[in-house]
């Protein structure tokens, strides 16, 4: 990209960030807040000085707030500007004059929220250095529905795998918010399609999404179903989901379930060699599972005497992702969930993850943890982080991820997914599961398809979620500075303007309706959206403060959390989901931009935009992760095909937020540490029951190796666990999956919200933990250097321009990471 033009610069300010000034100058173009230091006036009078200039780069669309603090020349005090990044970046701007502050205020705000048009942001007039690696990629060829759907073995000649590619929604007229290929099963025609549409909101029918390579178990996913208070029922709909759980085992062949089976297929190993402890010891929920599935009994039917083969009985399941409560109440405005009597072949999960709003408040919580990290050099406020229980919603999400990729990888079962309108928590869901459950999905390329598929293809609205155009309310003047006080930490910043929010709720009042008088139809949250009739790209897509979420950073989150954990079964690393993160908010790229396929089709972005995808793939090298095996075999242990996260080892993602590892886990490291030491001592003072002959309520581990080609062990254990809550019944001849089901549920306290009552899983506070840690202080970690000033290790404070420091960069591309590096 060549040089942009500025438009204004501002010699000599000081910029402060984790309380360290740095003098230089700022300037600022169309697009971007470029920050260069030392200043000229000093490079000028001192040559040498030039050979360490260095600039930062920050583009305007990644702000998330903007506060001037004016002060009157008498005051002595600098007026300043404190600006906070989408990236968490927080920087101070402090300049000798109150006209230049406002002056840079003014323009900075006429660049973000008074754009007023989609088609005003960067993506459209970025254009890569000519001949660079990047110029010379096409990003949106990446993604083609037919060849990933070609790779699953479904095409238009593969019929009866017991699918097919419908074209029902080729001109996005069926449903416009869904791609223009749908893949349905077989047996049911487009004319079924549209009855069945009817009856699932916004008309987001059930359509496959993942179909597994092993066991053609498939994962669907959909919109809620459209009951209402009195109880509506669609014999499409329902012949439709049907139709989802057994297009796969209807054409299965030699795969059908009641075939008898000598030994598990591979994938069924996997269970056995389940996620493991960063110290090679076992979680009890692996330990409970290795004990059913390596075990001595053989389990056999008691009505039709045949061996019971752990995966081999499917038990389908409708995943409903929202608080149990919430999916009822929302039948008194017409919406609901499914009577499950008219869909018998299915069970019903509630994974009572909580709606855009209350996660949009978890992050605010943790944004104001942080809020100081321009003028302070403190660590954040740990309370503030344990109050926001930003890694309890973590863990629930990969908790229920965890439940759907073991349905569907070891119970050899099929699900389907959906929230309200299946374009947030069910786009997580799913895209997490098939994370788990493919490791094509773990490679640099597939990581893109399964974005392109899951979360831009399927409707998930970055446009709303995101809030591309900024919002007014972003940018106040904090009229208290004119009192002449400086700016310190935990004081007012501008963000609580009641006078400016008093207006901004009257707006929203008198908003209520929309242009043309009618009332504004909301989503099942009860958030104003477009419907499918208005134009594809909408005439007014200003930002809606109440629509924005971090429903796709959690996303990133979560994935991060599965490589923190699984460090070698990833191609890509923790840098590439940063920058990834970056991007979604930059707007440098036409990749994010709008709600939806037909959107970005109407606004032609193929053709008038760059795909992000080539700036990734034209820096592998940089986003490759150096301890990557790609190699996939269930019988080696760390090696299997599918992986589980640990959901209470979920941590902090430090770097994200542009802090120490000990800053942001510090605690949390401390009391894993300790932990593990009472586990070693436990372990070490059991081991004279090794010889105990074994009780009525044990298992015995060490008898009758498996019989199929997954590698046996002596013992899984040190001891001879005494049967887990919800395995008795197994042990006496109940079904092994029934039984490592319950053990799963009654092992993992609190990694799932409290249960609905029709739902048995154990009573746990997963805050608990956050509670113990208040009353821990850790030490004061004071911030290193602002501006390249660091080691540029992983775990050091970031400099200024960067979300977090990579080992074996030197910091000078770090600062640059921002933006493009031909820019600096």
């Amino acid at each position: 990209m060549a040089a942009p033009h500025l438009k204004h610069t501002f010699a000599n300010i000081h910029a402060l960030r984790g309380g360290k000034p740095e003098l230089g100058d700022l300037a600022l173009s169309d697009y971007h807040l470029v920050f260069r230091f030392p200043p000229e006036s000093l490079t000028a009078a001192d040559p040498s000085l030039k050979k360490s200039v260095k600039q930062v780069w920050f583009a305007f669309h990644i702000i998330s707030q903007c506060t001037l603090r004016p002060t009157p020349p008498s005051s002595g005090v600098p007026s300043s500007i404190r600006i906070r990044f989408r990236d968490f970046t927080y920087v101070s701007f402090n300049f000798a004059g109150d006209k230049e502050a406002r002056e840079a205020f003014e323009f900075i705000k006429s660049r973000t929220c008074k754009l007023g048009s989609v088609d005003k942001l960067l993506a459209f007039s970025y254009r890569p250095p000519p001949n660079s690696p990047e110029s010379k990629i096409n990003g949106w060829d990446l993604y083609d529905v037919r060849a990933e759907f070609r790779r699953q073995g479904i095409s238009e000649k593969s019929r009866e795998l017991g699918w097919r590619i419908s074209t029902i929604n080729k001109d996005y007229s069926f449903s416009p918010t869904y791609p223009a290929l749908l893949i349905v099963p077989s047996k049911i025609s487009d004319a079924t399609l549209k009855y069945a549409a009817s009856y699932r909101s916004r008309q987001r029918i059930p359509t496959l999404t993942y179909r597994h390579p092993v066991n053609n178990c498939t994962i669907t996913r959909c919109s809620q179903p459209l009951p209402g208070i009195s109880f509506k029922r669609n014999i499409q709909d329902e012949s439709l989901v049907s139709a989802c759980f057994s297009a796969s085992t209807e054409f299965a062949g030699s795969t059908s379930l009641d075939m008898p089976v000598e030994s598990p297929p591979p994938s069924t190993a996997d269970l056995m060699i389940e996620s493991e402890n960063t110290d090679g010891s076992m979680s009890d929920i692996q330990k409970a599972e290795d004990e059913l599935t390596v075990g001595g009994t053989i389990l056999y039917d008691g009505k039709t005497g045949k061996r019971l083969i752990y995966g081999a009985q499917q038990q389908n399941l409708i995943v409903d992702a929202r608080p149990v409560i919430n999916s009822y109440a929302m039948q008194a405005i017409g919406y609901g969930t499914e009577n499950m009597e008219h869909y018998k072949f299915a069970k019903k999960e509630y994974l009572n993850i909580d709606n855009i709003h209350v996660m949009r408040e978890s992050l605010e919580k943790v944004i104001s943890a942080l809020k100081d990290a321009d003028v302070s050099p403190f660590p954040p406020n740990k309370e503030l982080l344990a109050k926001s229980k930003w890694l309890k919603h973590i863990s629930g999400i990969l908790s229920g991820s965890a439940l759907i990729a073991q349905r569907v990888g070891i119970q050899h079962s099929n699900v389907l997914i959906h929230c309200s309108d299946g374009w947030d928590r069910t786009s997580q869901l799913s895209a997490l599961s098939q994370l788990m459950l493919d490791p094509y999905y773990r490679t640099l390329e597939g990581f893109i398809v399964l974005v392109e598929k899951d979360w831009l293809s399927f409707g998930h609205m970055f446009h709303l979620r995101s809030g591309h155009l900024s919002h007014e309310d972003w940018f106040t003047v904090d009229g208290d500075a004119l009192a002449g006080t400086a700016v310190k930490p935990g004081e007012n910043d501008g963000r609580a303007d009641h006078f400016e929010n008093a207006i901004a709720g009257a707006k929203r009042f008198w908003s209520k309706k929309t242009a043309s008088g009618k009332e504004a139809v909301t989503d099942a949250d009860g958030t104003p959206i477009e419907t499918g009739v208005e134009p594809a790209v909408a005439e007014n897509m200003a930002t809606r403060p109440k629509d924005i979420s971090p429903v796709f950073h959690q996303f990133l989150d979560a994935t991060y959390q599965l490589l923190r954990q699984h460090p070698t079964r990833f191609e890509f690393n923790e840098r590439f989901l940063r920058r990834l993160y970056y991007h979604v908010y930059s707007c440098q790229y036409g990749t994010f931009l709008f709600n939806n396929e037909r959107q970005r089709h109407e606004a032609r972005l193929q053709e008038r935009t760059r795909s992000v995808w080539a700036y990734f793939l034209s820096r592998r090298s940089e986003f490759t992760n150096e301890q990557y095996d790609a190699t996939v075999d269930d019988h080696v242990r760390g090696r299997e095909r599918i992986l589980f996260p640990r959901c209470d080892d979920v941590r902090w993602w430090h770097q994200l937020f542009n802090r120490t590892d000990d800053e942001m886990n510090g605690d949390l490291n401390a009391l894993a540490a300790t932990a593990e030491r009472v586990a070693a001592y436990q372990q070490a003072s059991s081991s004279s029951e090794l010889s105990r002959p074994v009780d009525a309520g044990t298992i015995d581990v060490n008898s009758n190796p498996p019989s199929s080609g997954a590698p046996s062990r002596t013992s899984v254990s040190p001891t001879r666990s005494p049967l887990p809550p919800g395995l008795a019944a197994t042990a006496a001849g109940g079904s092994v999956l029934a039984g490592v089901e319950s053990a799963h549920e009654v092992l993992t306290p609190g990694t799932r919200s409290p249960a609905p009552p029709n739902r048995n899983v154990a009573a746990g506070d997963p805050t608990g933990t956050f509670a113990a840690l208040q009353e821990r202080i850790s030490g004061l970690s004071l911030g290193k250097a602002m501006f390249g000033g660091g080691t540029g290790g992983s775990t050091g404070r970031s400099s200024i321009g960067g979300s977090g420091s990579d080992s074996g960069r030197n910091s000078q591309n770090e600062l640059v990471e921002q933006e493009m590096k031909s820019m600096s």
